[in-house]
């Protein structure tokens, strides 16, 4: 099957009632983004960090996918789709996808302080004094700034192999994954779905704007897809 890469940012989440994290004055639910967002902040106030985070956890679990999730999800039977997504809400995997690449991390994950390779599903509060097995405190498991990402190099490795590519609510303006579009083979047609898409000037692809929502800019790409089939 064709194979289609997908590209989504905070933008298909709004559309199930999840708040984007940066509110328009660039304050993260009332805080400096430093402060909940980054290894400072945690060294500093771990127990603000692990609030924000606990609370963002119950509001996503109060949430359902939307349409443009579902619409991703039943294209599978079509194409080879695979996400790569900024998100850490679980809505791509709750809607039936079932290639997901979570590059900011995930909020329903919890980690070790000291091996970042002891993951563990988590679904409640996360409180000082959640150890590990050899005593060490969880942390959420969010790629916070300043850190790492990962999974870029394998987000990378696809977005190089992708037929379609589709971008759905995302400014693009976080790197590193904004710059996973500039992998793509310049032959490779490209939809950019967003109510107030960022201009993409020195893209050499055949690009196709769409400025809607995801769901209404998922409905039209989902029927141009299944006429070229």
């Amino acid at each position: 099957m064709k194979k289609i890469v997908v590209l989504t940012g905070a933008g298909i989440s709004a559309e199930s009632g999840l708040k984007t994290f940066r509110d328009a004055d660039g304050l993260w639910e009332g805080h400096d983004i430093m402060e909940v967002a980054s290894p400072l902040g945690w060294k500093k106030n771990p127990e603000l960090v692990l609030d924000f985070y606990n609370k963002r956890r119950a509001q996503l679990l109060s949430v359902r996918p939307n349409k443009a999730h579902e619409i991703l999800s039943e294209l599978e039977q079509h194409f080879d789709i695979h996400i790569i997504t900024q998100n850490v809400d679980d809505l791509h995997e709750r809607a039936g996808s079932n290639k997901v690449i979570h590059l900011h991390g995930e909020l329903l994950k919890v980690r070790s302080i000291s091996n970042e390779n002891f993951i563990i599903d988590w679904k409640h509060d996360l409180n000082l004094g959640d150890l590990d097995m050899e005593g060490n405190q969880l942390r959420p498991h969010i790629v916070w700034f300043g850190e790492d990402v990962p999974m870029i190099e394998h987000a990378i490795d696809i977005v190089e192999t992708a037929a379609i590519l589709i971008i759905i609510g995302t400014s693009l303006q976080v790197y590193p994954a904004a710059g996973l579009m500039n992998y793509v083979d310049p032959n490779v047609p490209v939809y950019y779905i967003d109510p107030n898409p960022a201009t993409i000037y020195d893209l050499p692809n055949e690009l196709k704007v769409l400025p809607l929502t995801a769901v209404e800019g998922m409905k039209i790409v989902k029927e141009e897809l299944l006429n070229l089939k």
